[in-house]
């Protein structure tokens, strides 16, 4: 019997939302009627994307993991469609803040949480300011009968950490996102590298991809969604536009990728004892 497993993406505003925690509800139960079996969601989905300054006040919006509004509303969801939700949110640590994907198994319960390892720090996207830069290295889960790793944004750029993930065991890359417009140049268009730099992890490590953005003009700061989900290959099976709303999904057997990923070689010919430049600071 092979193991197929179905992942669906989900592409909205959540920074437009009225209800934001009541818009992610509504997608996530419109996702599982997809089958999937689990279901992402954008980057600090709780709200408008509010590292484009420095306020002190946004710092009101983080929690600490055993008290965090978001869980408190969609973990219980989680048990009640019996899927998988990897949930972006502001995490509050005693004096620590960080940015967070906690993990929520089909059963409602936190399997554990990963704290984004690479924090951006520019015109637009000033998180150093609100985060500490994640202490709980990268991290794989295994849920029902497949193995994921999750990368958050920044994260996406680094090829180090995919390939950490995957030699965890990881059969497919999870990339929740908040990217768009360049302040400092209206004509930097980063949308296609964006999609490059994962559809390349996706090649080196043969394994599906998915990443996942939010849309919407947010008092002039513009997200470009073109979410997707990307084969082994690289080559994109599911995706949406700029400014769509929607639920991507795709369904793979995890059993025939595991043959293929030891067929290509890529970890057989890895050679660490000539990579000692890579842990240089």
């Amino acid at each position: 019997m092979t193991r197929r497993f179905t992942l669906a993406a989900v592409q909205y505003a959540p920074g437009l939302a009225a209800d934001p925690l009541g818009a992610a509800e509504a997608w996530i139960r419109r996702a599982a009627e997809s089958g999937a079996r689990l279901i992402l969601l954008p980057e600090l989905f709780a709200g408008p994307y509010f590292c484009k300054t420095q306020e002190e006040p946004h710092f009101r919006t983080a929690h600490p993991l055993t008290a965090h509004p978001v869980l408190a509303r969609l973990a219980p969801l989680a048990k009640a469609l019996n899927v998988t939700l990897p949930l972006s949110l502001f995490e509050r640590e005693g004096p620590h803040h960080y940015n967070t994907v906690v993990v929520i198994g089909p059963d409602g319960q936190q399997k554990g949480h990963y704290r984004k390892s690479h924090i951006p720090d520019g015109p637009g996207y000033q998180e150093k300011y609100y985060f500490r830069p994640g202490n709980t290295g990268f991290r794989t889960w295994a849920v029902e009968d497949a193995s994921f790793g999750v990368g958050i944004c920044w994260d996406q750029w680094f090829p180090e950490a995919a390939r950490a993930m995957a030699l965890q065991g990881a059969e497919f890359l999870l990339y929740p996102t908040a990217i768009g417009a360049e302040p400092q140049d209206p004509t930097l268009d980063t949308a296609m590298r964006w999609r490059r730099a994962m559809q390349g992890h996706a090649v080196a490590n043969a394994m599906p991809v998915v990443a996942v953005n939010r849309i919407g003009d947010e008092e002039g700061q513009r997200f470009y969604g073109t979410s997707f989900i990307c084969d082994q290959s690289g080559d994109i099976v599911a995706e949406l536009g700029r400014e769509e709303e929607g639920v991507i999904s795709a369904s793979f057997d995890l059993d025939a990728l595991a043959e293929e990923r030891a067929a290509w070689g890529f970890f057989r010919d890895r050679r660490p004892d000539l990579y000692h430049a890579l842990c240089e600071a």
